[in-house]
C-alpha cells in the first residue's frame, strides 16, 4: 500500500480483502475474542504473540483504520483514542511522569492548554509555553535538563499560525527529546509533519479526518525514526524493563519502529481504557475515503471567503495563511503549498459585541463547538473553547477578544459568502 499516492492511499490503505472476504472494513463489534487454550491466551498477555483479546487494547476495525492513518502520515506505527483530547494526554503521559518538564507552543487549542497547564501540572509534569514566532535562541533557552518533550500543532486552533516545524525539531533533537506535532487543521493532506522532522504525529480525527461530525477520535502516529535507545535516563518506561509484563522492555522486543506506540497501547490504553468503539472507527474510514477530495474543496472555499472578509468595510483584520501579506503566509508556502485548512479567522469591527451580533445573524453557518466538517460552522473561541483563559493567556494564544473562528465547509461558496454579507449588514 505504502507505494499508492495519497489519494489512493484514503481509499485502500490499512485493509486488503482476501478472497471471498468483505470488500469494506467489518466492524466487529465484540469486546472480547475467544481462544481454544489459556496458554494462547497468555501468551497474548505476555506480549510474545499477536492477536486479539479485549477490544480495550486493540480491535481488528480499530487497527485497520489506524494503519490507514499510518500510512498517510508515513509512520512506523499508529494507534486510535476515543477522542483527540485522549491523544493529546496519551502521546505526552507515554514518555512523561511525575517530575517531568515538556515544551509547547502557546497558540495551541484551548483544550490542549488546560490539560497541560491545570490538570497534568497536577500530576507533577510542567509545562513551559513559548510564542511559536520566537528565536531559536529563545526556544532553546525553554529547555530544562528535566525536559522529555517538545508540543506544537501544525496550524494553530485558532490562532491559525503555522508552526516552523524545522525549527522546533532542531531545538528537540539538541537537546535530545521529541517533537509532537498535532496535525489536526492540516491534516497528512495538506502537511506531513515527519518529512520535516516530527517525531509523533497526532490528531482529533473528529475533525477533518471523519469529515462529518459523526464520530469523536482521535489519533497517535509513531515516525519510528526517534531513538529512544540514546537516551535512556530520559525515557525509562521505554527502555527499562515493565515489570507488568514480566519484565519486557519495549525497545528491544519491539525496536524504534514499535516501541512507542505498543506502549501506550498495552499499558495507557490497559490502564485508562480511551478506547473508540469500533463503530466510530468505521464511521472514521468513511470519512477518510474522501479526504482529499473534501479538504481540497475545504481550501478552495476558505480562500474565497477570506479575499471576501479581507476587502469588507465591516470586518477589521483576517488570519489565513494563504492570504498574501498574512504573517504566516511565508511559512504556509513551504509547509502548506497546497492549502492550509478551511478555518479563517477574524475581527469583526466593532469588537466583542459586534462579533456575537454578526454570529447572531447568520442562517447557512451554525453556532457550534465542532470545527472542521462538511458544514459551515461558527465560534467565539474566547467565549467557548478558550473561556478558562484569562487575558494574558488568550493573548498568548493568539485568541483576540474579538476573534471569530470560522469554519468553511464545503457547500456552495457563493451560498456561504452570501450568509456572510447578510450577518455582516446586521452589524
Amino acid at each position: 500500500m505504502s507505494d499508492y499516492r495519497m489519494n489512493t492511499n484514503c481509499i485502500h490503505a490499512g485493509y486488503r480483502p482476501g478472497n471471498g472476504e468483505p470488500r469494506n472494513i467489518p466492524i466487529v463489534q465484540s469486546t472480547t475474542f475467544r481462544y481454544a487454550t489459556s496458554e494462547a491466551m497468555g501468551a497474548l498477555f505476555d506480549l510474545e504473540a499477536s492477536g486479539y483479546f479485549y477490544t480495550r487494547l486493540q480491535n481488528p476495525t480499530n487497527d485497520a483504520v489506524a494503519a490507514k492513518i499510518c500510512t498517510l502520515e508515513g509512520g512506523s506505527a499508529a494507534m486510535l483514542t476515543s477522542s483527540g483530547q485522549a491523544a493529546s494526554f496519551y502521546s505526552v503521559f507515554n514518555i512523561c511522569s511525575c517530575g517531568d518538564h515538556v515544551v509547547s507552543s502557546s497558540t495551541i487549542y484551548g483544550g490542549t492548554y488546560n490539560l497541560f497547564a491545570v490538570t497534568m501540572k497536577r500530576m507533577g509534569i510542567e509545562f513551559t509555553f513559548v510564542d511559536p514566532d520566537c528565536t531559536a535562541e529563545e526556544l532553546s533557552a525553554a529547555f530544562r535538563p528535566n525536559t522529555r518533550a517538545v508540543f506544537g500543532e501544525t496550524i494553530a486552533n485558532p490562532a491559525l499560525a503555522v508552526l516552523d516545524i524545522e525549527k522546533f525539531a532542531k531545538a528537540a533533537h539538541d537537546h535530545g527529546v521529541p517533537l509532537i506535532i498535532d496535525n489536526t487543521f492540516a491534516t497528512p493532506i495538506n502537511c506531513r509533519p515527519f518529512e520535516w522532522g516530527a517525531d509523533i504525529v497526532i490528531h482529533s480525527t473528529t475533525k477533518y479526518m471523519d469529515g462529518h461530525a459523526n464520530a469523536v477520535g482521535g489519533a497517535i502516529v509513531d515516525s519510528g525514526r526517534f531513538d529512544w535507545t540514546k537516551y535512556p535516563d530520559k525515557f525509562p518506561g521505554l527502555c527499562t524493563p515493565d515489570e507488568s509484563y514480566h519484565g519486557v522492555t519495549y525497545t528491544e522486543r519491539f525496536g524504534l519502529e514499535g516501541a512507542y506506540i505498543t506502549k501506550a497501547t498495552v499499558q495507557l490504553m490497559r490502564d485508562f481504557g480511551a478506547i473508540p468503539s469500533p463503530q466510530n472507527c468505521y464511521y472514521l474510514n468513511i470519512g477518510l475515503e474522501t479526504l482529499h477530495l473534501r479538504v481540497a474543496r475545504h481550501c478552495e472555499n476558505a480562500m474565497k471567503v477570506a479575499k471576501y472578509l479581507q476587502s469588507h468595510e465591516k470586518v477589521a483584520w483576517v488570519k489565513y495563511a494563504g492570504l498574501p501579506g498574512d504573517k504566516y503566509y511565508e511559512l504556509g508556502r513551504k509547509y502548506l503549498p497546497n492549502g492550509s485548512c478551511g478555518v479563517v479567522s477574524f475581527g469583526v469591527k466593532g469588537g466583542r459585541k459586534a462579533a456575537e451580533r454578526f454570529m447572531a445573524g447568520l442562517e447557512l453557518a451554525s453556532i457550534a463547538t465542532h470545527v472542521a466538517d462538511a458544514k459551515t460552522c461558527v465560534l467565539h473561541p474566547a467565549s467557548a473553547t478558550h473561556r478558562q483563559m484569562n487575558d494574558a493567556e488568550l493573548a498568548a494564544a493568539g485568541v483576540a477578544p474579538d476573534l471569530v473562528r470560522f469554519s468553511v465547509g464545503i457547500e456552495d461558496a457563493a451560498d456561504i459568502i452570501a450568509d456572510i454579507e447578510k450577518a455582516l449588514a446586521d452589524v
